[in-house]
């Protein structure tokens, strides 16, 4: 039996479960979509010394060292206790008017165990130009294999 037959013989309360279940599932994101910035954009905005933001990268240090957006301050791994702990102590003396970016681009956004954590304790801590760099897929594959500059250490 075709695929669109068989989902049209299931009766309407299992695809309503289905759907509620995959939603269940998804990570909800603590940030609004005017709390978030495109690669293309940032890029864009980092050309500008006077405006541009401050990155923080809050994904793992091994992947900042194997590439990072130039730039980007790696202070903490927003996944670990310890690492939110590092982002705190750096961030507790920034005013909370900063333009702040942060990113990790370890795997896909919807399961990212840095970049939620991260966004919480900064928003938490007051900060009221917080964004999140929105890398669907990876660093590697939204930043990196588009040509978008970035450095190694």
């Amino acid at each position: 039996m075709p695929l669109c037959r068989s989902v049209r013989a299931l009766p309407l309360v299992v695809l309503l479960s289905i759907a509620l279940a995959a939603r269940a599932q998804a990570p909800t994101d603590p940030w609004s979509n005017a709390q978030t910035v495109e690669p293309a954009a940032l890029n864009q905005e980092l050309s500008n010394s006077k405006t541009a933001p401050t990155v923080l990268f809050v994904g793992f240090q091994r992947l900042y060292g194997a590439g990072h957006i130039k730039g980007a301050q790696f202070h903490g791994s927003g996944g670990s206790a310890e690492g939110l702990a590092q982002i705190k102590a750096w961030a507790a003396s920034l005013p909370r008017s900063t333009n702040l970016v942060i990113y990790c681009g370890c795997c896909p956004i919807s399961h990212c165990p840095n970049l939620r954590p991260a966004f919480a304790a900064l928003r938490d801590m007051g900060f009221t130009k917080l964004r999140v760099l929105i890398l669907p897929t990876s660093f590697e594959v939204d930043w990196a294999e588009k040509g978008l500059p970035y450095d190694r250490n």
